[in-house]
């Protein structure tokens, strides 16, 4: 992006959701160069001052507080490892004493619209034992100054 933008060419850019990270991506390439680059999201970015005061984030700040003081708070892999953690912790849950691998993966594979800490408002986790596959939403987003912007509904694609 930060190549184009030395050219002089500015082409409609979109980019992947592991790739948009503000902190490793967006500020490296010049935040001037990346206005208007438009990925989809399916996390709670971090920088976004929007979810400050979010109580999912507050305690997900907690949580690095506590397991990784020395982690970077920028970095929505940390959030995404806080929505896996919690997501494992309901499995198990679900399993009670029976802690085998058969019941663990039927657990796994009966969740229906489970509310996932981190993850963008109105978006759950579904699974089944025929579709694996968590998280199957995402809400466009643009960037904006120095973060993203999200825009637009909620796509759906779970099946059915």
């Amino acid at each position: 992006m930060r190549k184009a933008a030395d050219i002089g060419w500015r082409p409609v850019q979109y980019l992947n959701n592991v790739s948009a990270q503000v902190t490793t991506t967006m500020k490296p390439a010049g935040f001037e160069n990346v206005q208007g680059v438009t990925t989809a999201a399916w996390l709670k970015d971090p920088t976004d001052h929007q979810w400050d005061v979010d109580e999912e984030m507050k305690a997900w700040r907690d949580w690095m507080a506590k397991y990784n003081p020395n982690g970077n708070l920028g970095d929505v892999n940390y959030v995404y490892a806080f929505s896996v953690s919690f997501l494992m912790e309901q499995t198990l849950k679900k399993c009670g004493d029976e802690l085998t691998r058969e019941n663990l993966m039927r657990q796994a594979a009966n969740h229906r619209k489970l509310r996932v800490p981190g993850l963008l408002p109105g978006i759950t986790v579904s699974t089944s034992p025929t579709d694996f596959y968590p998280v199957q939403a995402v809400q466009l987003q643009r960037f904006k100054g120095e973060s993203w912007e999200l825009f637009g509904d909620i796509m759906h694609a779970e099946s059915s």
